[in-house]
């Protein structure tokens, strides 16, 4: 019999090799997107709001009970940094994430706001929406809705200079500040809008965004693209679902549902989002519901789990 030469055992290793990591990789593939990743499926606690007024601590477990383990508070809820903690810890959560206003929160006691932040583990702050004055909400003829889309470039660049200031004093204790979006940013401003002047007129090195995919489909644009233009800007996303019925506009107006009911294509924009770099990625829907939250939040969730994208 013919000896097996060496340079046979080199290229069968190799060939091994090749098909061992060729079926790690299809079995990485085949995994759902939040699994193959090592992310958890977060939730912004806004989507059960009523239910956290009334009984947080059993809001807390009844989300945790549904699967998720990453929370994202709407502020502190009326509890100082360690009360909330206490909570998330016997819910057996987390939170790295809370929406923090611009008015009396960001423009108060920033060393308070981080030690409270500090004690609940928050690693991104998080400010919902612009600051608009009690003169702009009278030129809106008293409704708030109406004022957001009254903003100018003036305002928004206004806006980008706030944020600069309280993230640079945030930095200081670890903490990153954010923006987060709805429709009414997108409103065109002669050759821009409110959010291409955010992103351009903030430091990179000071604020984050988190992108609401939901709103940005409900101003009629692509989720996917912002993120790519934006890439290493976004480190959060809202995963938020809309109705193919809803009408594109810029003034906070959407038809809900739950993930994976709606319109938004998930098996490509998720991708999109983590390699434009969002690692934090957290459930919210709008109101009116169809159902119980709860029910609601568990159907996103659900979708979530087994989706391979």
């Amino acid at each position: 019999m013919r000896p097996i030469s060496p340079e046979f055992h080199r290229r069968a290793f190799l060939a091994a090799g090749l098909a061992t990591m060729t079926a790690g990789g299809a079995d990485a593939a085949a995994q759902p997107f939040f699994k193959r990743h090592g992310l958890p499926i977060g939730i912004q606690l806004y989507t059960l709001a009523p239910d956290a007024a009334k009984d947080l601590e059993g809001t807390l477990k009844a989300v945790a009970g549904v699967g998720y383990r990453s929370i994202e508070l709407q502020g502190l809820l009326g509890r100082s940094g360690a009360q909330m903690r206490a909570a998330l810890d016997a819910a057996g959560v987390t939170c790295a994430s809370i929406h923090v206003q611009g008015r009396g929160q960001l423009d108060g006691d920033l060393a308070k706001l981080s030690d409270d932040l500090g004690a609940i583990g928050v690693k991104y702050a998080v400010m919902p929406s612009p600051l608009i004055s009690n003169q702009q909400i009278q030129a809106g003829g008293g409704d708030w809705r109406k004022a957001l889309t009254l903003l100018t470039a003036d305002d928004w660049k206004a806006n980008a200079d706030f944020l600069n200031e309280k993230a640079a004093v945030l930095a200081k204790s670890g903490i990153k500040l954010g923006y987060h979006n709805h429709n009414f940013e997108f409103a065109p401003l002669g050759s821009t809008n409110g959010m291409e002047i955010l992103f351009e007129k903030t430091d990179p090195a000071l604020v984050t965004f988190e992108v609401d995919v939901g709103w940005v489909a409900a101003a009629g644009l692509d989720p996917a693209a912002l993120l790519q233009r934006y890439k290493g800007r976004v480190s959060l996303m809202h995963v938020k679902d809309i109705k193919p019925e809803t009408q594109p506009n810029f003034a906070l107006k959407m038809d809900p549902t739950e993930v994976g009911s709606g319109k938004l294509p998930w098996t490509t924009l998720l991708p999109a989002a983590y390699a434009a770099g969002v690692r934090g990625f957290y459930v919210e829907q709008e109101p009116p519901f169809a159902r119980p939250r709860i029910e609601a939040a568990r159907i996103s969730h659900d979708f979530l789990a087994g989706l391979k994208a």
